[in-house]
């Protein structure tokens, strides 16, 4: 049986928390229209990513205010959603995903492990924890946020560890397209997965995100994929799909992982000295 998903591209040009979330809730009511079981929305979807100042200002506790929110759209559009937005947590700030179920209830929360740059560094700290899984629909779902998909390793991990479809948050910015264009399918053929990939659109602040939100089968070919404007994709992930191109593609079970090194990479050797 599959999973039919949303996939929401937006909103084109956020603001405050409350107007994120009232577009977070019209594309939760379209999904359910859709006969959609779970929304996906971008990397800090109830907040705003590149909002300088404003992301310590807009942190708070997993079950906080936003939380508050999304459990009840969720509960009102009988739909999981997935959301980004940031978590304190002590002295440190995060740059979370949560998952929430159509009952209103937290079932997966993941912390972004790979920092881009002085926009991620700058406010954000790395998350502890690179595997955070959970069962939706019949298929053991993965998450990661935006800079993480753009290393193998992370998304081999959940490969190993039997997630089935890896869900990305992002805010993917030009001149990055070839992130969304190239990299996303390579990953999904590669460790033979779903992959749906995220993203933000239009401006904020520096930044003018390049849309181009994708669903990529474990084949590597697109199932769906958005333009630059805002936009809600549907789409149905079917785990026999999965069975087939694992089939075909038996690039898992063909590894010589008895010859790979395990220690730590020349460039950590050479940095420990």
């Amino acid at each position: 049986m599959s999973v039919t998903a949303a996939l929401f591209q937006g909103p084109e040009f956020s603001g405050d928390v409350e107007s994120n979330l009232s577009a977070i809730d019209a594309a939760a009511a379209s999904a359910s229209a859709a006969g959609a079981s779970i929304l996906v929305t971008p990397e800090m979807s109830a907040s705003g990513y590149d909002i300088g100042d404003l992301v310590s200002e807009r942190a708070e506790p997993f079950d906080g205010p936003i939380f508050e929110r999304i459990a009840a759209i969720a509960r009102s559009r009988t739909v999981a959603i997935v959301y980004g937005y940031p978590e304190s947590s002590g002295d440190s700030v995060f740059n979370s995903v949560q998952v929430v179920d159509s009952s209103g209830r937290s079932i997966a929360r993941y912390r972004k492990t790979h920092l881009f740059g002085d926009l991620d560094r700058t406010h954000f700290t790395p998350g502890p924890e690179l595997l955070v899984q959970f069962d939706f629909g019949g298929l053991r779902c993965g998450l990661l946020t935006c800079y993480d998909v753009e290393f193998p390793e992370t998304v081999r991990a959940h490969a190993d560890a039997g997630t089935h479809w890896l869900i990305v948050p992002t805010g993917l910015m030009t001149p990055f397209e070839i992130i969304a264009t190239h990299v996303v399918p390579t990953r999904a053929y590669e460790s033979q997965l779903f992959i749906t990939y995220v993203n933000r659109c239009g401006f904020e602040a520096s930044l003018t995100y390049c849309g181009l939100t994708c669903a990529v089968a474990p084949d590597g070919t697109d199932i769906a994929r958005a333009g630059v404007h805002e936009q809600l994709l549907t789409v149905d992930l079917d785990p026999s799909e999965l069975q087939r191109s694992r089939a075909v593609n038996t690039h898992l079970a063909d590894r010589r992982s008895d010859l790979y090194p395990t220690g730590p990479s020349r460039a950590e050797q050479e940095t420990d000295r």
